[in-house]
């Protein structure tokens, strides 16, 4: 057996909790959470025992640290302490300061126990349009787009948080731009953030990265639409590879489309299974086995964040270029680099 540890109970670890049903031989034993009667509840819906973060990882295998991205390195950095695989919820932190002591920390530990919860790369949606994508030859083009409601409660559109749209749901749609450029490096981003009157972080932000092969890519992530729309785009002088991760789960090459695995068994809700949850604990599990370092792992966490952290500080600079890597602070959040203490922007 695989034993699980929740640290965090929010609505993310209800979809971690549905996936974890269908992975066999792991089972999710304690949960933590800041609020005593949440980590209680949710215990009792997911068969475990509540108890408090400095208590983790309290035995388990794995720690899937799902905590306020503030929060993220103190509870990784206490789960590898412990001797627990750490899966990170995205974003991996809020500061590349932060994020430099994940990766160091998980180098320490001998590489490869700290995982970068990005679920994407599990997805069988995302695996078939990067297998499709990579036979069109070099891309000109990559469009990614994460379009859906604002998030009710949970502290995400507070400035504490770190960022907004662009920081804790763009990491999703940028996490696939990078992975469909593969060993191509993006060399620089630039921005545009948006934010509705009296909320203290962007609701809809997009940016625009270019590559060292000259591919071009452009990130979209708004929390101002009534419906969920995830989906994207690949293209070079040869053809067109479009999937759809919501409302349907979809890939078209050339507008033909592709046959997808189906929805495995067990899985209550195909949407698990199609963005990649079921597979990431199944990895994670496989890594706490000894299996090897995680298919995705803290170095993406950071990358990730580079870009995100380039692209505030583009948009605080009148959505001027920024050069990747960033050289920028690595002690602010992405929100600081926007709306500097002091400014009024």
């Amino acid at each position: 057996m695989t034993d699980l540890a929740l640290c965090g109970a929010g609505r993310i670890t209800m979809a971690h909790a549905l996936a974890a049903a269908a992975v066999p031989g792991l089972r999710i034993t304690r949960v933590a959470s800041r609020d005593p009667a949440r980590a209680a509840e949710r215990a009792t819906q997911v068969g475990a025992r509540p108890c408090r973060y400095d208590e983790l990882p309290d035995g388990a295998d794995v720690v899937l640290v799902a905590t306020p991205p503030a929060r993220h390195a103190e509870d990784a950095l206490r789960a590898l302490a412990g001797g627990a695989v750490a899966l990170v919820e995205t974003p991996l932190c809020t500061t590349l300061a932060d994020a430099d002591r994940l990766v160091a920390a998980d180098h320490r530990a001998g590489g490869g126990r700290l995982a970068y919860g990005e679920n994407l790369v599990h997805s069988p949606i995302v695996t078939e349009a990067r297998r499709r994508a990579g036979a069109l030859g070099p891309l000109t083009y990559v469009e990614t787009r994460a379009l859906q409601p604002r998030p009710a409660g949970g502290g995400a559109t507070d400035a504490a948080w770190g960022g907004g749209a662009l920081f804790d749901l763009g990491a999703h749609p940028l996490a696939a731009a990078l992975l469909l450029a593969g060993d191509d490096p993006a060399v620089a981003v630039r921005a545009r953030l948006d934010a509705d009157d009296g909320l203290g972080v962007d609701d809809e932000g997009e940016l625009w990265l270019r590559f060292r092969s000259g591919l071009a890519a452009h990130v979209v992530a708004s929390w101002r639409y009534e419906t969920t729309v995830w989906d994207i785009q690949a293209s070079s002088e040869t053809g067109v590879v479009r999937a759809e991760l919501a409302p349907t789960a979809t890939v078209e090459r050339d507008g033909e489309p592709v046959g997808l695995p189906g929805v495995r068994p067990g899985v209550d809700v195909a949407q698990i299974d199609q963005f990649g949850f079921v597979a990431q604990l199944e990895d994670v599990g496989r890594v706490a086995a000894g299996g090897g370092p995680p298919r995705s792992g803290a170095e993406l966490g950071r990358a990730v964040l580079d870009v995100v952290c380039a692209a505030y500080a583009s948009a605080g600079d009148g959505g001027t270029e920024v050069a990747l890597p960033f050289a920028g602070p690595r002690d602010r959040t992405p929100v600081e680099l926007w709306r500097p203490a002091g400014t009024d922007r």
